[in-house]
């Protein structure tokens, strides 16, 4: 008894300084500016969902091996470049694909194009009247061109990229490398808010219907 009566005074002990640190964290009070520019770096900061995940995924997981974890000579170097145009272009050309499901239930995968709609494996053809409806529109270029942009954030956040390329950047190289892939996040991050795609490419959230 006397050993569990300690025991619990020691956790006693331990536990009230932790609570007494929490009592004595500020409370921040923001205004609805502040807000605003909170949420919009969180929804920086969340850039990477609204791009294919295998491309991210596969430019995240390549990059420091192809970049020797930031230390690249005449090979590395080509080839990190060949890596971040391969994901950049793949970003790019995923933003022009869609799906639907059949009546089985079956998910298919195609590319919108300016006439309809191209089943990516010959499967079937859609009828024209709902053809017509995956046909290509100006809000699929631009998203296209943002996730261009959205990429290239992602990769100069990147360590392993940035000391490949730039391994003793000077102070204005470095301000620009800081304040470039911020400046992106929050330009892109409020368009793809404002101008949201209603596609579900490949790499991208499926929708129920």
């Amino acid at each position: 008894m006397d050993i569990n009566n300690e025991s619990s005074q020691e956790i006693i002990e331990v536990d009230v300084p932790l609570l007494a640190d929490k009592d004595l964290l500020p409370q921040v009070e923001r205004n609805l500016i502040q807000e605003a520019i909170s949420q919009t770096f969180q929804s920086t900061a969340n850039l990477a969902n609204l791009l294919p995940t295998g491309s991210v995924l596969a430019f995240q997981l390549l990059a420091p091996i192809f970049s020797n974890e930031g230390k690249c000579d005449a090979v590395t170097r080509p080839l990190t470049a060949g890596l971040i145009a391969l994901c950049g272009l793949s970003c790019i050309l995923l933003n022009f694909t869609d799906s639907f499901k059949d009546q089985k239930g079956n998910l298919c995968y195609g590319f919108a194009t300016f006439s309809g709609f191209w089943i990516i494996d010959g499967s079937g053809t859609l009828p024209p009247e709902m053809a017509a409806k995956y046909k290509l529109k100006f809000i699929d270029f631009a998203h296209a061109f943002m996730s261009a942009l959205v990429f290239t954030a992602i990769t100069l956040f990147d360590q392993n990229v940035v000391n490949c390329f730039y391994p003793e950047p000077s102070t204005g190289t470095q301000e620009l490398l800081e304040s470039l892939p911020v400046g992106i996040g929050v330009i892109c991050s409020m368009l793809f808010v404002a101008f949201p795609t209603k596609r579900h490419g490949i790499g991208f959230p499926v929708s129920d219907s």
